[in-house]
């Protein structure tokens, strides 16, 4: 632990005291805590709350501090007594679905068709249910998907209350202690997905405080060296937080690893991320049993980060360090993907890392956040630095067009996906186009088949409609499921109810497969290949990024006969595949923004920045989008990049850093 435990209890005690001064003498406050990132207000009255809006907010300027109010445990209502008060209060025009109680935060989550009936004009029924049953209501509509996967997350949390309550009291005294050093420096190491597209990794360093943005894992190599971040030689004990821009595998899959090697600090994601993330980092432990490799971690392992992830919204300003304040905004390449703002000491330095980002509306989502406060830095994805992508309205008609003559020839098409983000793109444009029959089969729709973790990940797109493009969300608002139809199968490895069995998939009427992996580096997709390659009826799509040395890639380069373990009687062997299926690769539906998109978003970026460092990109890709941002330098035009930027290309394990004088 840093600092002095005195400092820090002096410190809490100045802010109470504050806060006192400020909050109305109504709430009857009753104590003040640092819980993790937040200040806790505890109080027997939470009416003025629902008042005055605003009143919390205002209050969290003054004292620069992210201020939270919750009911006192001693005026809240037994769980069994408060859920009768609160169905009584809804009535049966309520269609209360489920009531689902969270001890560590006093809240109640109210399940409902009819959101706006249950909070009521004014928010008269939310004051009724605050007043009598003493818990703070959230209301959330019921998702036209149920997600298995948010359900287990709620129960670990109800399950592990006490545990919850200490981990965030430890980590908020860990946040809010008092800074030893006035004099500083911020310094950026590359530990990952600089030059390479891969295990995203960054180190942030300065006098006070060591932050990691994202930890991902290499999918298209599984030896270690090439797997794991660059972590040697870092005390993980120094580690005071993990923020982690989305829920892909190469930018939060080894989050857990740190936890089996003793890190204890706080995780940083939104909302969607926390959900996605975890139901990854499942999948990828079970695909590594079934291939029989070695899992670097084990489901302990993510509960143990569980139960110290916390989850933000956008815009919304955090302490994560005592010298750092965190906020994400939208960066428009999956569900829950975000920018991550850094502000660093007091206006010492601002940083922006965008992750993965999309400067263009998509189906499924807005495009990328361009607006923030203050940037001396940004951290820039480079994926597509040196290649512009076909009109998504081309790749859409593209890939409808490669779809209809496979169906005409009596073939499967087999699209990897991954199964956060483009999975989802592409099914809502198949699901369209069947019901607009602008694709059908030889006795009318066409069956599209799930598989992989792509259903579980569509049940989590439901229960976010308001992260969603605004098209998207007002569908879904209005009662409408846009991602499944009756023609859209969900694929089981056993037998259950409502699925189709795996084996029996191949055997049915052709049609459309939408699996993971999206390279092709395992999972059902790769066990559908080796199942279609030989016959030239099938085909393939590739709507994603293909990583280098992943089948995948190999397949786009024109490789006809691949080597792959398959498992006959109990015993694994190594089989050659002639490849005579059509092998596709429709470029438009990426996640990730094109060279055009990357000019236009740092063209538009505001407020401009000192320094550009690009990473997540293949050393060619990387050399040549330096060269075009080199050109947007001038002086009379808001729309360029200041004359003296600077612009880095690190490789994994530099160190850029910034003192004053460089700021």
């Amino acid at each position: 632990m840093k600092g002095n435990e005195g400092n820090h209890e002096r410190v809490l005690e100045d802010v109470a005291a504050k806060l006192r001064s400020l909050l109305p003498k109504e709430l009857g406050v009753t104590r003040i805590a640092y819980e993790g990132p937040e200040v806790v207000v505890y109080a027997r009255n939470l009416i003025p709350i629902y008042e005055k809006p605003d009143l919390i907010r205002n209050i969290a300027r003054t004292v620069r501090k992210k201020i939270v109010v919750k009911p006192d445990e001693q005026v809240r209502k037994k769980e069994s007594e408060a859920a009768k008060i609160i169905r009584q209060i809804a009535g049966e025009e309520g269609e209360i679905v489920n009531l689902e109680f969270e001890p560590s935060t006093g809240e109640v989550i109210i399940v409902t068709n009819k959101p706006g009936y249950i909070v009521g004009k004014g928010g008269r029924r939310l004051k009724r249910i605050i007043a009598e049953t003493g818990w703070k209501p959230v209301v959330m509509r019921n998702p036209p998907l149920q997600s298995a996967t948010i359900t287990q997350i709620r129960s670990f949390y109800r399950e592990n209350t006490k545990k919850r309550i200490n981990v965030l009291l430890e980590i908020g005294s860990r946040i809010h202690r008092p800074l030893l050093f006035k004099n500083n420096y911020v310094r950026i190491t590359g530990l990952g997905a600089f030059r390479e597209v891969g295990r995203s990794a960054i180190l942030l360093e300065t006098k006070e405080s060591k932050v990691i943005l994202d930890f991902g894992a290499n999918v298209s190599s599984y030896e270690p060296q090439k797997h794991f971040p660059k972590f040697e030689n870092i005390d993980i004990d120094e580690i005071d937080a993990v923020v982690i821009t989305h829920a892909h595998l190469d930018h939060c899959g080894l989050v857990p690893w740190l936890y089996k090697y003793g890190y204890r600090g706080p995780v940083y994601v939104t909302h969607p991320t926390r959900d996605l993330m975890v139901l990854v980092q499942r999948d990828y432990i079970e695909v590594a049993r079934k291939e029989g490799r070695f899992p670097p971690y084990s489901e302990s392992d993510i509960n143990s980060m569980l139960l110290r992830t916390f989850s933000l919204n956008y815009g919304e300003v955090t302490d994560i360090a005592p010298d750092i304040k965190l906020t994400f905004h939208n960066a428009g390449h999956i569900l829950g993907s975000a920018m991550a703002h850094l502000h660093v000491g007091e206006g010492l330095f601002n940083i922006v890392y965008t992750g993965d980002f999309k400067y263009a509306n998509t189906r499924l989502l807005d495009k990328a956040n361009t607006q923030f406060p203050r940037v001396e830095a940004v951290i820039m994805e480079s994926t597509y630095g040196t290649q512009d992508q076909p009109p998504r309205a081309l790749a859409e008609k593209n890939l409808i067009e490669i779809v209809n003559k496979t169906l005409e020839k009596g073939g499967f098409i087999l699209i990897p996906v991954l199964a956060v983000g483009r999975a989802q793109e592409v099914l809502l444009l198949l699901i369209d186009a069947i019901k607009n029959k602008l694709i059908r089969g030889k006795e009318g729709e066409v069956p599209i088949y799930l598989d992989g973790m792509v259903y579980e990940a569509t049940a989590i797109h439901a229960a976010y409609p308001e992260w969603l493009s605004r098209s998207l969300k007002e569908r879904i608002l209005r009662g409408e499921n846009p991602f499944l139809a009756e023609f859209v199968k969900k694929v089981e490895s056993d037998i259950t109810s409502g699925g189709v069995k795996r084996e029996d998939v191949l055997k049915s009427e052709p049609g459309i497969i939408i699996s993971t992996s999206g390279m092709l580096t395992g999972g059902p997709a790769v066990e559908y290949f080796k199942k279609l390659a030989p016959d030239p009826k099938n085909s393939i799509v590739f709507v994603s990024y293909q990583a280098s040395g992943t089948l995948g890639r190999k397949l786009k380069e024109g490789i006809n006969r691949v080597e792959l373990p398959v498992l006959e009687d109990g015993k694994q062997r190594v089989v050659s595949i002639d490849v005579k299926m059509h092998v596709f690769s429709v470029e438009g539906f990426s996640g990730h923004s094109s060279r055009t998109e990357l000019i236009e978003w740092l063209r538009h970026l505001t407020p401009k920045p000192k320094h550009v460092i690009l990473n997540h990109g293949e050393s060619s890709r990387i050399d040549g989008l330096a060269k075009i941002v080199g050109k947007l330098r001038c002086s009379n035009d808001r729309m360029c990049l200041p004359k003296n930027v600077k612009i880095h290309t690190p490789n994994i394990r530099d160190s850029i850093t910034f003192v004053e004088e460089d700021i």
